[in-house]
C-alpha cells in the first residue's frame, strides 16, 4: 500500500527566515552603501521623470478606475496622481523601468534592483501621509511602525518606538535591503536559464522590505515572502526575439504592485506556506527550478548597493553600454564615411550574444533597445544615444539597417570570464571598423562602463547631470535646482519625512 503523505506542517524554509530576518533586523553600517543609495534614488527618480514624456508609458498610469483618487494616498512623481499603495507601486515601478535607464545588476541572473523603488516609495509615502494625518489604516491589526522599529523575535532586533515618523533614512535603508535581497539571490540562481523572468526577484525583494515597512511581525513577513514565491514567475518571452515588446517596460511595475498587495494581505493575519520552496513535487524548486536548490551565495549585508551598476550615459541594455561608448569614440572617424565601410567587428561577452545579438527587422522601441547592433550603429552614425533614437521616426533612417548589415558579432572568452569574475565584473565590448580601401580603425575596447563601481568617482558627477537635465525638462530650471539640492546633503535628506520629500516631486 502507498504510504500516506505527512500533513505535519514544517518549519519555514531556511531561505524564507533568512530573508525575513534580514529585512526586519539587519543593522546597516556601510557609509558607502548609504551614499550610493542617495544617488541611486536621484537617478531612479530621474529615469521615471524622463519616461513621462512618452505617451506609450503615460497611457498606463493613474488609478485602475479613471477619475478616482485616494485621500492621503501615494503620489506618483511628476504627476498629480494620489493612489492606493498597490496601484502607486505599479505607476512608480513602470515609469522607473520604462526607458531601460535605471541601475543594473549582472550576475547568474541579471536585473535592475532600483525597480523595487516602486513598492518602497509608494508604501512609504502612503504610510508617512497617514502618520502625518494621525491615521492608522483600518486594514492593520497591529500598529504601524517605522521601518525596522517593530519588536521582532530575531537577534539584534531594533527597539525604537512605534509610530515614529518615517524618514528618507528609512527609504534608503529599504533600498539597500531590497538591492541586497534581489542581487544576492541573483548571484548563483539563474532563473533566466529555466525560462523565468528576473522580475520574480523584484517581487520577492519588494515583498520582504514592504512587509517590514508596514510593521509586520516576523511571522507575517515570512508569510508574505512565501506568497511572493507562490506566485511563480513571468515568462521571459517578452524580452526575446521574436516577441520582444513593451511589457518588459512595465513588468517591474507589475511585480512591485503585487509585492505590496501580498504584504498587505499577510498583515491581515493571512496564513503563509512554510515549505513553498522545498515541498516535494509542489514546491518552487521542483515545479519551476528543475529541482535545483535555491541558495544565498553570500551573507546578506550591503554588497549589492555598493557594487551596483548605473546606466549614466545611455538608455541601453547594460550589456551594450561599453559598445556604445566605443561607437561614440568612432563617430568622428566614420560619420562621413558610412558608405565606405566594408564591415564592423563587434567583440563581446557571452551574455550579450545570448540576449541582445539580433539580425533582421526590429519591430518597436523595446526591440531596438535590446539589439547590440542597433545601439552601436546609432552611436556611430549620430554620436549620441537617447530614448528618442529607439522611436519609429529615427529607426526609419536607412543608414541604420545598412550599417547593422555590415556588423559581425564574436565572443572573446576572456571578456566572458571577466564578466563572471566577482572581483572584476567587467562588461567589456570592442568595436573595430574596416573600410573598403583596406584601411581600418583602431580596435576600441572599453571594459568598464562609466556606471561601474571602478569608475564611481568619475560617474557620480555625470549621474547628477543626468538627473538635473531630467528634472529641468519636466519641472523647469528653478524647480530642478531645488530638487537637486535635496541630494547634496545626505544628513538632511535622511532626516526628511517621506511625505515632505515626495511633495517636492508632485507635478501636473
Amino acid at each position: 500500500m502507498p504510504s500516506h503523505i505527512s500533513n505535519v506542517r514544517p518549519a519555514p524554509d531556511q531561505l524564507l527566515t533568512a530573508l525575513a530576518d534580514y529585512a526586519l533586523s539587519a543593522k546597516l553600517t556601510s557609509d558607502e552603501a548609504y551614499d550610493t543609495a542617495r544617488w541611486c534614488l536621484a537617478d531612479t527618480l530621474a529615469c521615471g521623470i524622463m519616461a513621462l514624456a512618452y505617451p506609450a508609458c503615460t497611457k498606463l498610469l493613474g488609478p485602475v478606475v479613471p477619475g478616482t483618487s485616494i485621500k492621503d494616498g501615494a503620489r506618483v512623481p511628476g504627476t498629480s496622481y494620489e493612489l492606493d499603495p498597490v496601484q502607486g507601486a505599479f505607476n512608480i515601478g513602470t515609469i522607473v523601468r520604462w526607458l531601460d535607464f535605471n541601475d543594473t545588476w549582472l550576475a547568474a541572473e541579471w536585473g535592475h534592483p532600483s525597480d523595487n523603488l516602486g513598492a518602497i516609495l509608494a508604501t512609504a509615502d502612503w504610510l508617512s501621509r497617514q502618520q502625518a494625518a494621525g491615521h492608522t489604516p483600518a486594514a492593520f491589526h497591529t500598529p504601524i511602525a517605522a521601518y525596522g522599529q517593530q519588536q521582532i523575535s530575531a537577534p539584534g532586533a531594533p527597539s525604537r518606538p512605534a509610530h515614529a515618523q518615517l524618514t528618507m533614512k528609512d527609504v534608503l535603508t529599504a533600498m539597500v535591503k531590497a538591492h541586497e535581497i534581489q542581487g544576492v539571490l541573483a548571484l548563483e540562481n539563474s532563473f533566466n536559464r529555466v525560462g523565468l523572468d528576473h522580475v520574480l526577484l523584484v517581487r520577492v525583494a519588494s515583498t520582504a522590505v514592504t512587509a517590514a515597512l508596514l510593521g509586520g511581525t516576523r511571522e507575517q513577513v515570512i508569510n508574505a515572502i512565501s506568497h511572493a514565491w507562490l506566485d511563480g514567475s513571468a515568462l521571459r518571452t517578452y524580452r526575446h526575439a521574436p516577441n520582444t515588446g513593451s511589457r518588459k517596460s512595465w513588468a517591474a511595475g507589475d511585480a512591485t504592485s503585487r509585492a505590496v498587495r501580498l504584504a498587505l494581505i499577510a498583515l491581515t493575519g493571512e496564513m503563509g506556506y512554510p515549505s513553498v520552496l522545498t515541498a516535494k513535487t509542489w514546491g518552487f524548486q521542483d515545479v519551476s527550478f528543475k529541482g535545483n536548490s535555491l541558495k544565498l551565495a553570500r551573507p546578506l549585508g550591503s554588497y549589492v548597493m555598493e557594487q551596483v551598476l548605473f546606466k549614466i550615459s545611455y538608455p541601453a541594455e547594460f550589456h551594450a553600454q561599453t559598445a556604445v561608448e566605443c561607437a561614440m569614440k568612432l563617430h568622428p572617424l566614420v560619420q562621413d564615411r558610412l558608405d565606405s565601410i566594408e564591415r564592423v567587428e563587434l567583440t563581446t561577452h557571452e551574455s550579450a550574444i545570448r540576449i541582445i545579438d539580433k539580425s533582421g527587422p526590429l519591430n518597436n522601441p523595446a526591440d531596438r533597445d535590446h539589439c547590440l547592433q542597433y545601439m552601436t550603429a546609432i552611436g556611430m552614425i549620430f554620436g549620441a544615444l537617447t530614448a528618442d533614437h529607439y522611436e519609429d521616426k529615427v529607426a526609419a533612417d536607412p543608414r541604420i539597417d545598412a550599417l547593422r548589415a555590415k556588423m559581425t558579432v564574436a565572443e572573446d572568452k576572456s571578456y566572458s570570464k571577466d564578466y563572471l569574475d566577482p572581483e572584476k565584473r567587467s562588461i567589456a565590448n570592442a568595436v573595430q571598423v574596416f573600410f573598403k580601401d583596406g584601411s581600418k580603425s583602431d580596435k576600441i575596447v572599453v571594459e568598464y562602463p562609466i556606471g561601474h563601481r571602478r569608475r564611481r568617482a568619475e560617474g557620480i558627477p555625470v549621474l547628477a547631470e543626468k538627473a538635473h537635465a531630467a528634472f529641468t525638462a519636466h519641472y523647469g530650471a528653478a524647480k530642478a535646482a531645488s530638487l537637486m539640492a535635496l541630494f547634496t546633503d545626505r544628513s538632511k535628506l535622511e532626516s526628511m519625512p517621506v511625505h515632505q520629500f515626495m511633495t517636492q516631486f508632485v507635478g501636473s
